[in-house]
């Protein structure tokens, strides 16, 4: 087991020389993209050259896993290091204060130590601001205040307002005489939506999401003003695409760290009208073609400026998929014989596998072998095994969940995790050939009830062979009473605030 020591004060000055051997390294982040939606892991609905081609010329995961079956959570353990129920992390609304303690240790802010230039451009969905956010004016604390040098965001999802791009600390194109009002509470001015004005809609939506109307889309929550700044759905991947092209290219002289948080396939599937038609899937299908095209755009621009042999890129998903998640767009309708979840059982927001095993690729040519990895892997790992990649010790209990996993990333190693904890409303702990899943007292909220998903919860222990059952079908926990006190005893273990890295 990796025991990690205390660092320097100083983190110390490198010099240009130095830095230009440093690798760049790329996050691609996925949103909903399920184990089985893209062809390299047995997609055969919908084509994938460019997350293929990655798959055949790195190291695929079949056992890598996000910590969380939802965003929010998921996307707070990567950049921190740390479970999201250590936070009480959930999925936010759009107007929610920043969760991620300014000053703390993240995965940029390591990175800023080891003397890279850090960008996050897409989905952040971690709150912004102290309190009641104010679009209007600057708007802090943020993604800069937490590690990066430079922030292209949507506030929280396309389906939340406000439904504006924020540029460093101001949102794109507001119209001082314009101002924007956000509220999660009840409608604040006369503005459409989709329960008022139901003609204005592209797609139909269910009650959550038939807020405000911006685009022709409903929304979760209700806006105003800001018409100039709001965006286009159908624009955004362009948009997205072009801002991290330009973040490599104006960085291409020194060590630099993207984390592209590609907003597709989240719901509402708006593609570009160039993919429109490309699957047969519909709306869902088309916006895994666009993703798949975001994603090339990345590996071409590296390729043009000569930055492929000295980049990390790894490219995987913030949780599982969902089919039917709030608009009507035919993704049920639509998905023959696609199965978004692989061979697993549940999907997003699910207890079960399908909820956290996500399609995972490293990828570094001239370091990284072609292959297949088997190992148990979570990307709670990857804030200690970039550190450890770029020679930054940790401060003990800075980042508590974190494991240096660089040598597994690299496939150096086919020794992954001999345990992985996963949230999802409940926890599970995954251990050799069992899962364990804790029982979940609270009651199931409404709005989840109403998602054709199974969510795994039950009032009950549930216990899987995973390695006999891998589609968790049989539940043992009466037949192994032993495994279930024990591993409910090592859950609890991990739950204590006084847990330290010795418990891992």
């Amino acid at each position: 087991m990796v025991i990690l020591t205390l660092p320097l004060l100083f983190y110390g000055c490198t010099t240009s020389k130095q830095n230009t051997k440093k690798p760049n390294i790329v996050i691609i982040y996925i949103d909903d993209l399920g184990y089985g939606d893209v062809a390299c892991y047995g997609a055969t609905g919908v084509k994938t050259p460019n997350v293929d081609f990655l798959a055949k010329n790195g190291l695929k995961f079949t056992d890598a896993h996000c910590t969380a079956s939802t965003c929010t959570p998921s996307r707070f353990s990567l950049l921190t290091g740390t479970y999201a129920f250590r936070n009480n992390a959930a999925i936010l609304p759009g107007d929610a204060p920043l969760l991620i303690k300014t000053g703390s240790e993240t995965l940029p802010a390591v990175l800023q130590h080891a003397g890279y230039t850090t960008g996050i451009v897409g989905k952040w969905h971690l709150g912004l601001g102290i309190g009641t956010i104010n679009w209007n004016t600057s708007i802090s604390p943020g993604p800069l205040e937490v590690g990066f040098n430079y922030s292209f965001i949507i506030p929280a999802t396309t389906d939340r307002v406000p439904c504006v791009f924020v540029e460093d600390h101001n949102v794109v194109n507001l119209d001082p005489k314009d101002p924007i009002s956000v509220s999660y509470k009840g409608r604040i001015d006369d503005e459409a939506t989709g329960f008022t004005n139901p003609e204005k809609l592209k797609m139909k939506a269910d009650s959550q999401h038939s807020n405000t109307i911006v685009n022709g889309i409903s929304r979760i929550g209700f806006m105003s003003g800001g018409q100039k700044a709001r965006w286009v759905d159908e624009d955004i991947a362009d948009v997205m695409t072009s801002k991290a092209k330009n973040f490599i290219t104006e960085n291409k002289e020194k060590p630099f760290f993207l984390y592209f948080a590609v907003p597709d396939i989240h719901v509402p599937r708006a593609p570009n009208k160039r993919f429109v038609g490309s699957t047969t899937m519909g709306r869902r299908g088309d916006v895994i073609t666009e993703m798949d095209w975001m994603t090339g755009q990345i590996t071409k621009t590296l390729d043009s400026l000569g930055l492929s042999d000295n980049t990390l890129i790894i490219f995987t998903s913030d949780n599982g998929p969902i089919l039917n998640d709030g608009y009507d767009d035919g993704a049920e309708e639509l998905i023959g014989k696609h199965k978004a979840s692989g061979d697993f059982r549940g999907g997003k927001y699910s207890a079960f596998e399908a909820g956290t095993v996500v399609p995972t690729i490293t990828y570094w040519p001239g370091t990284i072998k072609p292959g297949v990895s088997d190992a148990l892997f979570s990307q709670i790992d990857i804030l200690a095994s970039l550190a450890k990649l770029t020679g930054q010790k940790l401060i003990p209990g800075t980042v508590p969940d974190s494991f240096n996993r660089l040598d597994m990333l690299l496939g150096k190693t086919d020794r992954g995790r001999d345990w992985m904890l996963e949230e999802a409303f409940t926890l599970s702990l995954r251990e050799g050939e069992w899962k364990y899943i804790a029982p979940q007292e609270k009651r199931t909220p409404q709005w989840l009830q109403n998602k054709k998903i199974e969510t795994g919860l039950m009032a009950s222990p549930q216990l899987y062979n995973i390695k006999t059952d891998q589609d968790e079908k049989l539940n043992v926990a009466n037949q192994h009473p032993d495994i279930v006190k024990r591993l409910s005893k090592k859950l609890d273990s991990i739950k204590s605030k006084s847990a330290t890295r010795k418990n891992y």
